[in-house]
């Protein structure tokens, strides 16, 4: 078991990565924080909810509250470098689902509320699957 652990902890990765992982969990943590608390402008779980029900994705409470809490606890996760390889499993599976199901059908660019946002944070999030979390991270640290 201990050799998982570490498997799942070692990085590699320099200092590029973690400004990267950094700066996409700050993102992640926002963004999560709007759908379940309506911090930053944001609608909250009741709100995220309704919206998600009316373009097809149900049950809305359930699927909010999960986008919400892979969002803010993974970029939690991201930003200070603690298992940052399954966090960033479940928040690119989150991009995935956010660019086929809300995104693709508007096109590329953020001005139509296209996917090239959601891709750019999917990419980054498979960095940090593929390398780990970086120099700075306690996932470093824990794995020796």
């Amino acid at each position: 078991m201990n050799a998982l652990i570490k498997s799942l902890l070692f990085t590699q990765a320099g200092y590029g990565l973690t400004v990267l992982r950094v700066i996409a969990g700050v993102t992640f943590a926002a963004h999560g924080a709007q759908k379940l608390f309506g911090w930053f402008g944001g609608y909250g779980l009741e709100g995220v909810a309704q919206w998600m029900e009316s373009i097809g994705l149900a049950p809305g409470y359930l699927l909010a509250l999960l986008a919400g809490s892979a969002e803010f606890f993974g970029g939690l996760a991201l930003i200070v470098g603690v298992l940052a390889r399954p966090a960033a499993a479940v928040l690119a599976l989150t991009m995935l689902v956010a660019i086929f199901s809300v995104h693709l059908a508007n096109g590329f660019f953020m001005s139509n509320d296209g996917y090239e946002f959601a891709l750019a944070l999917l990419a980054i999030s498979l960095a940090v699957l593929v390398e780990g979390a970086g120099r700075l991270s306690l996932d470093k640290r824990f794995a020796g």
